[in-house]
């Protein structure tokens, strides 16, 4: 059963390749919705889309694996949340709902930057995306959708920085585009905790290792 207008997330189905997305052009104006699958099709068609960056106290930033039935980038490491709005959804209302239901999490959000990007996988489509990027800050425990997240764990920013240099490939690659720039010219959006180890940096965690 696909329940997608449901927040109750833990174990929910929250995405279908029948959802329709927003096409839009290069200045981010509608231009028309096309169902997900189609737009991920080939080359991929210009579709909005956000990606969420979320911070614990200490600055630690929260990744999350893949789930590995995603059509594109599966068991593939990336931010904390990433999506699409969905036809008549505004995108912070979108970044949101999908936060909450991939991982049990909702906190202030704010906006960064916005860039287009295109990116292939293989012979199973393409993302090509208008996308909005967003900051926040918890230090709420997340709650993973095991429908969604394959795994969860923290990292300093340090430690990030070191796994793209030394394991780039495990890691999506519109997470490697967004952060160089967070760590560039947009290092002032990103929280001033402190970038030291607080013992959950490293370590993964996995929905069904989760407990109330």
């Amino acid at each position: 059963m696909d329940d997608m207008g449901n927040d109750t997330h833990t174990g929910l189905i929250v995405s279908a390749d029948s959802e329709e997305l927003i096409l839009v052009d290069g200045q981010d104006r509608e231009i028309g919705h096309e169902i997900k699958s189609v737009c991920h099709d080939g080359e991929g068609i210009l579709h909005r889309a956000f990606s969420v960056f979320v911070f614990n106290d200490a600055g630690e930033l929260l990744l999350q694996q893949r789930h590995g039935t995603k059509r594109l980038w599966p068991e593939i490491w990336a931010n904390t949340c990433c999506s699409h709005p969905r036809r008549g959804e505004a995108i912070e209302e979108a970044a949101h709902r999908r936060l909450q239901q991939e991982l049990g999490l909702d906190c202030e959000l704010t906006y960064v930057y916005k860039f287009e990007y295109h990116a292939r996988y293989g012979e199973l489509g393409s993302e090509h995306e208008l996308c909005s990027v967003f900051v926040g800050t918890t230090d709420a425990k997340p709650v993973a959708n095991p429908t969604e997240v394959a795994a969860w764990r923290y990292v300093s920013p340090e430690q990030l920085d070191r796994e793209l240099v030394e394991s780039g490939e495990s890691f999506s690659p519109w997470l490697k585009l967004e952060w160089e720039r967070l760590r560039g010219e947009f290092k002032d959006a990103l929280p001033t905790g402190s970038s030291g180890s607080t013992g959950s940096t490293g370590s993964t965690a996995r929905p069904t290792e989760q407990t109330d």
